[in-house]
């Protein structure tokens, strides 16, 4: 009859022990696929871009160019008058003709000892300067034609034949825009999976229901120590011309191949700007833990530091588990374990 009270008294016990171990549901860390997908706010800019000026004061002579026109490198725009430039070059040719005449001649005589070494050299001195004349006269003359230094499409025309234009002047604008240049801002805490090569994808306000797509080409080498982010170029296709230079874009970066370590988003107990959670150890033994975490998706959370995969975490119950005391881990039927 002792045994049986006994018994009785240690069945009892142990269930009022049960009884106070609250109740919790619990969950793995796991490893799980986790694409990165980050949206910013971009500036288109042409691959390349600049302002056509001439290079020397002068009256413009002929416009060879239409305003919105695509243009070869090289091609002429403007033609300046020449007339003093041509005539520069005649004189200085004329000159260069004629020191050339007089070294040659020295130079036979020379050899019969009729002219000392000195005076050739002179002469070659002479005529080596005759020829930077030249071709420094040769250089204005070419500097009276204005022509595209590279390939693209040209802006408004802001001369007219007859003006006088110097190199404060504005022509014209151009840009190349095959391939637009797309400048937009990631914070730095995704700095170190944006490299070359991403995909982007962009929409303009212009063209609502077409995505341009792209590559990142580039990052900054610097972060802006205010906003805490860098700036990231693509390069994005632009064929049909739609995109312009200062247009405003809505960018997306994505990346598949990217996994994390996660945790239901509910298992974050956050205090002040701390982030903890509570870890089921051995005995069903709770304990809290700081932990960093990095992006977030719908349900989801990123551990950067603090846990690793396979351990519990508590996602129902944290409001009656303590640190330091056992609890009773509900079935997980239907969760990820």
């Amino acid at each position: 009859m002792q045994l049986v009270r006994i018994l009785l008294f240690c069945f009892v016990w142990s269930g009022a022990l049960a009884a106070e171990k609250p109740a919790v549901v619990v969950t793995q860390a796991v490893i799980s696929d986790f694409p990165l997908t980050v949206e910013a706010l971009g500036n288109a800019r042409a691959n390349e871009a600049v302002e056509i000026r001439p290079q020397v004061v002068e009256r413009v002579s002929a416009i060879r160019f239409k305003e919105g026109q695509r243009v070869k490198t090289g091609a002429i725009l403007v033609e300046l008058e020449n007339t003093e430039a041509v005539a520069a070059v005649a004189a200085a040719r004329a000159t260069l003709v004629d020191s050339d005449s007089q070294l040659r001649r020295a130079q036979e005589l020379f050899k019969t000892r009729s002219v000392s070494a000195s005076e050739l050299e002179q002469l070659t001195a002479r005529r080596d300067a005759d020829r930077a004349l030249l071709d420094a006269a040769q250089s204005r003359l070419t500097d009276t034609v204005v022509r595209a230094p590279f390939g693209g499409r040209l802006g408004l025309r802001r001369i007219s034949p007859g003006s006088l234009v110097g190199p404060d002047t504005i022509i014209t604008t151009l840009d190349d825009t095959d391939v637009i240049k797309l400048d937009f801002n990631l914070p730095e805490t995704v700095l170190a999976r944006v490299v070359p090569g991403l995909t982007v994808s962009a929409r303009s306000a212009a063209w609502q229901d077409e995505i341009f797509t792209g590559e990142v080409a580039s990052v900054d080498t610097r972060v802006d120590p205010v906003s805490r982010t860098v700036i990231v170029r693509a390069h994005v296709p632009n064929p049909d011309g739609k995109l312009r230079p200062g247009m405003f874009l809505t960018v997306t970066l994505l990346k598949d191949d990217i996994t994390a370590l996660t945790i239901p988003e509910q298992a974050v107990v956050p205090e002040q700007s701390r982030q903890f959670v509570l870890v089921i150890g051995a005995g069903d033994i709770v304990e809290k833990r700081e932990i960093r975490t990095g992006r977030r998706r719908p349900g989801e959370v990123e551990v950067v530091e603090g846990l690793v995969a396979g351990e519990r975490v508590i996602t129902e119950g944290t409001q009656k588990a303590r640190p330091g005391k056992a609890v009773r881990v509900l079935p997980t039927v239907g969760r990820r374990e």
